[in-house]
């Protein structure tokens, strides 16, 4: 029987049976040009048995496939796998980063882009000076062998000439970029067959190009363009503005594009950070000055409308750190640190509080008009500065604050009200230690405003690309339910595949302690914590080798920390380098590790062997419910809740954190070899929440196979449980602890 031609590209022995079957479906699905949701557990193979197929299909039809994630161990891994396919096929592969980590100058966007139009306009008046060097000396030979119309044809050419070098002097007062001038002006073919002789990181591209004072940005944009692979981050796709200049990059068109998603449950969230729109009160103040030195009929009423909408601001936040003095439920300004803190302003029925506010203090001849006037302006402004950069009048492309503001102002004003666009002011306290604009000091101290315009529903952003794209494959190990996913990211009839776990069920144990319900309410009960403390206990002690220890923050982690001592204890705190820590616990073989579910240790982050052999979840540990989730949970409720029950709750928030979980459980048994025990505390896990408390239970969110694996066990048994299968796994490498 003949092998289906993909697994050409295949770069090992032979793929797993469920590989074969995962590979099969996906080329079946691309050939119709439908999505794919693909979840498999650790040791699926995901990646390949999404890669290959891709590969093999837009070889045939001339397409280009995107490998995205937004884990940076991930984007190492599909480096590899890569390269282990360019070893043994003709495939180019690119990993392609942006500009701000390979910039030699560290210059921003469009600083840049600004040298690189006059540097390019440079090479360019270089050329034609050349050019016409060569005309002139030709002409003068055949003049000299008596050609009388070469005689007057050199005059032309040498006016020509003169009005070239008078060009060409010019540049010398304008800034270039030295780097992108020898991209320019040097034979870069020898980077090329470098690039494309293996999947180089860009960490080697910049090296290599730093070294020969090239620009690797540049060549990396150039090199991408017609390559059969891609790997990136999400940003690439999910950001608007970056995914068109990607693409022309790439130089296909959507439709020509096959996107594979790693870790695709993140897609939801990265999807809102790339919508989200902000405007802090600072550049609000800059667009004030600007306009105050503007001398264009337009600034008068670009100025009255961002001053009343700064007014409005001042006032709306003002009101509500007021109120903070006696109402608990807003912060006073005592309240505000150094780190973005909201206030609620968006009402149900009506507009925001601050739109309402800017729409009473306004006055003149209508905002729209005077909008209108500050982008023109703003447009004008901004073509000025790059002008005065590009000239060498000025040593910094300047930033437009007016255009940015009266961007900001277009979409906050005529989005606000928008289904599922959430209005937000956040509040923060400047550090002091610089010069900071009175104007913002005078009510408040350091005290400083940001408005945003924030996107509850993803598929606001992410069903047109999904719709362009010629077909995209989203994988991960925790994708269902796939409706849900589906629903969220505007996906239209996707195929669905799900492989559970690879390796033999007996290398390990998934237990749910019947422990208490760990509600906020509670945790501060002291038999509460004394029967978390005990487990926590219990299973570093009968572990042979590091145990994980999952919160629903940092402040329970930090706790437990404190009242565990059994085993060496490293605590993961907000702020500070999770990698360093990481490497001591793993250096450790009997250290318990305590950390957020929602920081960075929960996934995209391998744990081999005894790295950890146990895992612990501690209580569900639901996301800080705030205006923000609340107002995401009423979106989807709006969306989706006519055909789904309790649509806004398990929409945006028990699905995701199931899936957070699911996430940490999986951070150990990463091979058929390994094993390891995997442990859920807390009540509402177990069968009997189902039965006793229906309304808490979450045991019912997690899929089939997943439940079926549970064993209910009450606190004090956990450890012969573990004793138990350590010892049938010969683990302890000797006599065993004593429960």
């Amino acid at each position: 029987m003949s092998q289906p031609s993909y697994l050409r590209y295949f770069p090992y022995d032979s793929p797993y049976d469920h590989q074969r079957e995962a590979m099969a479906q996906v080329y079946e699905a691309l050939d119709d040009g439908t999505d794919i949701l693909f979840e498999g557990a650790t040791g699926t193979g995901k990646t390949l048995a999404s890669l290959i197929p891709a590969l093999e299909y837009a070889r045939k039809t001339d397409k280009t496939v995107v490998i995205t994630t937004n884990v940076h161990q991930q984007m190492r891994q599909f480096r590899r796998e890569a390269s282990a396919i360019a070893a043994t096929q003709d495939v180019r592969a690119v990993v392609f980063r942006g500009k701000s980590s390979m910039c030699h100058i560290d210059v921003g966007y469009e600083e840049c882009q600004a040298l690189r139009d006059t540097t390019r306009d440079l090479v360019d008046a270089e050329q034609e000076l050349a050019d016409l060097e060569r005309k002139q000396r030709d002409l003068l030979d055949r003049s000299q062998q008596g050609d009388s119309d070469a005689t007057e044809a050199r005059a032309a050419v040498m006016d020509e000439l003169d009005a070239a070098e008078d060009e060409l002097a010019e540049f010398e007062e304008q800034a270039t970029c030295d780097h992108y001038y020898r991209n320019l002006t040097t034979d870069t073919t020898e980077f090329f067959a470098w690039l494309y002789d293996d999947v180089r990181t860009p960490d080697d591209i910049y090296e290599y190009a730093h070294e020969r004072g090239l620009c690797g940005y540049e060549l990396l944009k150039e090199g991408v363009e017609g390559v059969d692979l891609v790997v990136c981050n999400y940003h690439h796709l999910l950001d608007p503005m970056i995914r068109e200049q990607f693409f022309r990059w790439l130089g296909r068109d959507p439709e020509d594009v096959i996107a594979i998603f790693d870790e695709a449950h993140n897609v939801e969230d990265a999807a809102r950070d790339h919508a989200r729109k902000t405007l802090t009160e600072n550049t609000i103040v800059s667009a004030l000055d600007e306009l105050e030195e503007a001398d264009d009929r337009r600034s008068d009423g670009a100025y009255n409308l961002i001053s009343t909408f700064l007014r409005a601001l001042r006032e709306t936040y003002e009101r509500q750190l007021d109120e903070g003095a006696y109402d608990t439920d807003v912060p006073g300004p005592e309240q505000i640190d150094d780190h973005w803190t909201d206030l609620s302003i968006a009402n149900e029925d009506r507009r925001d509080d601050l739109t309402l506010t800017f729409l009473q203090s306004y006055s003149g001849p209508g905002y729209e008009q005077e909008l209108e006037e500050a982008l023109d302006l703003g447009n004008e402004l901004d073509r000025q500065y790059d002008q005065a950069y590009r000239n060498g009048e000025t040593s910094v492309r300047k930033e437009c604050q007016t255009l940015q503001t009266a961007t900001f102002l277009e979409s906050w004003l005529g989005e606000t009200d928008e289904t599922g666009t959430y209005p937000v002011v956040s509040l923060r306290r400047e550090q002091r230690g610089g010069d900071v604009d009175e104007r913002i000091n005078d009510t408040k101290g350091d005290i400083y405003g940001r408005v945003e315009l924030y996107t509850c529903i993803p598929e606001q952003v992410t069903q047109s690309l999904f719709d362009d794209l010629h077909a995209s494959a989203l994988m991960s190990a925790t994708l269902r339910p796939f409706d849900v996913t589906e629903d969220v990211l505007g996906l239209d009839d996707p195929e669905t595949m799900a492989y559970g776990a690879q390796f033999p069920e007996s290398r390990r144990r998934t237990y749910a302690v019947d422990g208490p319900a760990l509600f906020a309410s509670n945790r501060d009960d002291r038999d509460v914590q004394e029967t978390v403390t005990s487990v926590l206990e219990d299973t570093a002690r009968m572990t042979p080798g590091n145990t994980l220890a999952f919160f629903p923050s940092y402040g329970e982690a930090a706790r437990y920390h404190e009242r565990v001592t059994t085993g060496t204890t490293y605590l993961d705190e907000p702020g500070t380098p999770a990698q360093e820590l990481r490497e001591q616990f793993t250096d450790d073989d009997a250290g318990i590790l305590f950390t957020s579910l929602w920081g960075t240790l929960g996934e995209g982050v391998s744990y081999d062997g005894d790295d950890a052999r146990s895992v612990v979840v501690v209580g569900v540990p639901y996301p800080h419910l705030d205006d923000r989730m609340d107002a995401v949970q009423r979106a989807y409720e709006a969306e989706f809740g006519d055909a789904k029950e309790e649509a806004g709750w398990r929409y945006a928030v028990e699905i995701p954190t199931v899936r957070k979980t699911r996430q940490a459980l999986g951070r150990v048994v990463r091979s058929p070899e390994d094993f390891g025990a995997r442990i859920l505390l807390d009540a509402r896990y177990t069968e009997r929440a189902e039965i006793e408390m229906p309304e808490y239970a979450v045991r019912g969110t997690f899929p089939p196979e997943e439940r079926n694996e549970m064993i209910d066990v009450d606190p004090a048994k956990l450890k012969f449980g573990l004793l138990n299968f350590y010892g049938d796994m010969d683990a302890y490498g000797g006599d065993p602890p004593t429960p």
